[in-house]
């Protein structure tokens, strides 16, 4: 069988952890920062892990686990 292929937008923007959960950066910080309270934008520093539903999802484009 071939190698499968890993989707190259989803491998530059999401991590597995040890555990295999799926670490992403925060949503909510593109623009529009004018806007958002000074707690929201302080809260949205880093990483976050996603929901269980979601990261099913990214699973299946990083079939290998990068």
């Amino acid at each position: 069988m071939p190698k499968m292929k890993t989707k190259s937008g989803a491998k530059k923007r999401f991590k597995l952890t040890a555990t295999g959960k799926v670490k992403s950066s925060q949503t909510g910080k593109r623009h529009g920062m004018i806007k958002r309270t000074n707690k929201q934008i302080r809260q949205q520093r880093g990483t976050t892990v996603m929901e269980p539903e979601e990261a099913r999802k990214v699973k299946s484009f990083l079939p290998y686990g990068l």
